[in-house]
């Protein structure tokens, strides 16, 4: 029997043999985020996670930082499109926007990962921000806009800078998902849905109009 190529050698070493690797490496890199955080990641440690080279490593990334744009718009998108669903799904309106922010939270507990890379300071240390990136995280932000700029219309918000209201809600709401990630409200025996749902209560108190006071039901 003919002896097996390096080629064929390698391959059976490996433990990565099937699918799409740039997902499995984005994976890999999300495990270790969460074990033992995006400072201590490198691309060399993910590939020896899945048993890949380095030369496969970098026909996807060309290095860390290219790494964790490619997390940071995954969660962008994930993110984007969880706030759209609550909004569209609770019929829009205070009860929709209400819902954002339980989603919001949400997300952020169930993707604690995603969040880090996306809201930490490793992806603002880059000269050049990855244009994917920064269009996600710009259409995140854009659904709290628009639900401001349609409660506005609708009478149920004042009149205002809606970018401004904005950055007000999420400052808040952002504030309750570190510490819910962080486990600090477990201390204090608080469950962060119903936090943010009084956070959302009271923060629309600041912006409704007086005829839109009726109580809202956020879920």
């Amino acid at each position: 029997m003919a002896a097996p190529t390096p080629r064929a050698t390698r391959k059976r070493m490996g433990r990565y043999h099937h699918g799409d690797l740039r997902q499995a490496l984005l994976a890999a890199a999300l495990r270790m985020i969460q074990k033992h955080g995006a400072a201590s990641l490198t691309l060399r440690a993910v590939g020896q996670d899945l048993g890949v080279s380095r030369t496969a490593l970098y026909r996807h990334f060309a290095d860390k930082a290219a790494l964790l744009a490619a997390v940071g718009t995954d969660g962008f998108r994930r993110f984007r499109l969880a706030l759209l669903d609550a909004w569209q799904r609770d019929g829009k309106g205070l009860a929709g926007f209400a819902a954002i922010g339980a989603a919001y939270v949400r997300f952020a507990a169930d993707h604690p990962s995603h969040y880090r890379v996306m809201f930490g300071g490793a992806l603002h240390q880059s000269r050049r921000p990855e244009p994917d990136l920064v269009t996600e995280g710009r259409a995140a932000f854009r659904v709290l806009v628009d639900a401001l700029i349609e409660l506005q219309r609708d009478g149920l918000v004042q009149a205002g800078d809606p970018h401004r209201q904005a950055v007000f809600v999420w400052s808040t709401v952002h504030g309750i998902a570190m510490l819910a990630i962080d486990g600090q409200l477990n201390h204090e025996g608080v469950d962060p849905i119903a936090l943010v749902q009084f956070g959302m209560a009271h923060l629309m108190d600041g912006i409704r109009t007086p005829a839109s006071h009726a109580p809202s039901s956020p879920k």
